[in-house]
């Protein structure tokens, strides 16, 4: 643990919930705040599937997200499984904030989370995200209608993609927190294990580069995670899907489509780690992996959900 530690009185640290509908740019705010990959993103929704810490700091401020799945109505096991992760990271929460996607506006689904907040009588940070891609009157009007429905401390509009107007929002949340020592060490920017982060730079890239429905049907393993002689890293991560007609889309034409994923997930994985990467990818089938509860309790996820 870092020697700052040891000045309580000079520290805050605390863990701060992000809430919001699929899409929402939850992980892109986490991976803004920390300066580098820890929470995968991808253009199509529920992309994230557990909760995954990001650690940063701020001033004299250690802020620990909690990048939680997209909710949504849930249709299967996954899904329900999916939700009941996000709801749970709010109650492990010091600041609670539902990031909305500016764009998208006041729909079905964050209307869903309002009133269940309310109902909860939880009072949230609200984060309007995605300004860069709306109309300042609009986003006014939005921002009304949002804290009239519901009850939020306060009201911060930002683009986690390009930063404007975030630094803001991180202020408050390092202002707000309990004065506490760190909890982690200064370098440290996520709890999930290097091969855990090395799949899900993987699951990443297959959400990417496949079509629409694909990437849900699959999941992806690390298998090895062997750190050479030469100082790199010899990385074997296995690529579950549920049928034979999902393996050969997975491996592409004379494998095209997984050697294009391996050097795209490669490349990322090395500026990650600053070493050079030794990354081999398999598939595999594996029926029903869905309802596997052993795959629930690799990723933290409530089986029984």
């Amino acid at each position: 643990m870092n020697d700052i530690n040891s000045q309580n009185s000079q520290t805050r640290c605390g863990f701060v919930a992000l809430i919001g509908a699929p899409n929402a740019g939850k992980s892109t705010v986490t991976n803004n705040f920390v300066g580098s990959k820890v929470s995968i993103v991808s253009p199509k929704v529920q992309t994230t599937r557990t909760q995954v810490k990001g650690i940063g700091i701020f001033e004299n401020t250690q802020i620990i997200f909690i990048d939680t799945p997209g909710i949504f109505k849930p249709k299967r096991r996954l899904d329900r499984a999916m939700v009941a992760s996000s709801w749970s990271g709010v109650g492990d929460a010091d600041i609670v904030v539902l990031v909305v996607d500016a764009k998208r506006g006041f729909d079905d689904e964050t209307k869903a989370i309002v009133q269940k907040l309310n109902k909860n009588k939880i009072s949230a940070v609200l984060l309007l995200n995605k300004i860069d891609l709306i109309a300042k009157e609009k986003l006014l009007a939005l921002s009304a209608e949002l804290n009239q429905a519901g009850n939020f401390k306060e009201t911060f509009m930002v683009s986690a993609l390009t930063g404007e107007q975030i630094e803001d929002f991180y202020k408050y949340l390092a202002d707000n927190l309990p004065e506490s020592p760190w909890y982690y060490d200064e370098e440290q920017i996520s709890d999930m294990p290097l091969k855990l982060l090395a799949a899900e730079i993987v699951r990443e890239k297959l959400f990417l580069y496949l079509r629409q429905e694909l990437p849900y049907a699959l999941t992806v393993e690390p298998e090895l995670w062997e750190r050479r002689e030469d100082g790199s890293v010899r990385a074997e991560i296995t690529i579950y899907v549920e049928r034979d007609s999902q393996k050969v889309i997975v491996l592409g034409k004379g494998g095209s489509m997984i050697k294009k994923i391996g050097q795209a997930a490669r490349k990322e994985i090395e500026e990650l780690l600053e070493d050079r990467v030794h990354l081999f990818l398999f598939v595999k089938v594996r029926e029903n992996w869905i309802d596997d509860p052993a795959r629930y309790k690799d990723w933290g996820l409530n089986f029984n959900a």
